[in-house]
């Protein structure tokens, strides 16, 4: 069985207009939003092996703040600059690629991509979950899918029952 956490990044900043989209950092309201969902990942026993991570700034703040709300052991992370605004198949071919030996991988990247890979993994699960992802996949949010596979590379659409949904105004 592997556990996938599907981690969209924090709100980010626009005030700086010289900064490019990939340097916005995350604004005092993503900060404490990324923790707030750190805590609830903590909370509910999350087992992260392996985070992937974009490169983008925003999306580094997040995984930060997320991990550290979650404490230690930290898992390894890859930072990976094509994991930003790449589309769902580059996404979901990534996650194929993921050893074995990590039973739970975090994916912290951007919409319409999570959004999207989200709803095709997504075939089972609480269907007020479902619905409320299937809406919109606000900043920080989280999608906790399970898949009764043991390797990586089956990862299929439609296989994953979504197990949470975690928005960080519903924890607030």
């Amino acid at each position: 069985m592997k556990t996938l956490f599907l981690l969209r990044h924090a709100k980010s900043s626009w005030d700086d207009p010289s900064l490019g989209d990939h340097d916005r950092p995350l604004t005092p309201r993503g900060e404490k939003a990324a923790t707030l969902v750190g805590a609830h990942l903590a909370r509910h026993h999350a087992r992260i092996d392996l985070v992937l991570c974009s490169t983008a700034l925003r999306a580094v703040e997040t995984r930060k703040r997320v991990m550290a709300a979650i404490g230690a052991p930290f898992p390894p992370v890859e930072h990976e600059r094509g994991l930003y605004l790449c589309g769902a198949r580059t996404l979901l071919e990534r996650l194929r690629d993921a050893p074995d030996s990590a039973t739970g991988v975090m994916l912290v990247a951007h919409n319409p991509d999570l959004h999207d890979l989200a709803n095709d993994l997504t075939g089972s699960g609480d269907h007020a979950l479902r619905h409320a992802m299937a809406e919109k996949f606000p900043t920080a949010a989280c999608a906790v899918l399970v898949f009764e596979t043991p390797h990586w590379a089956d990862l299929e659409l439609g296989a994953g029952r979504l197990a949470d949904f975690v928005q960080p105004r519903k924890l607030s």
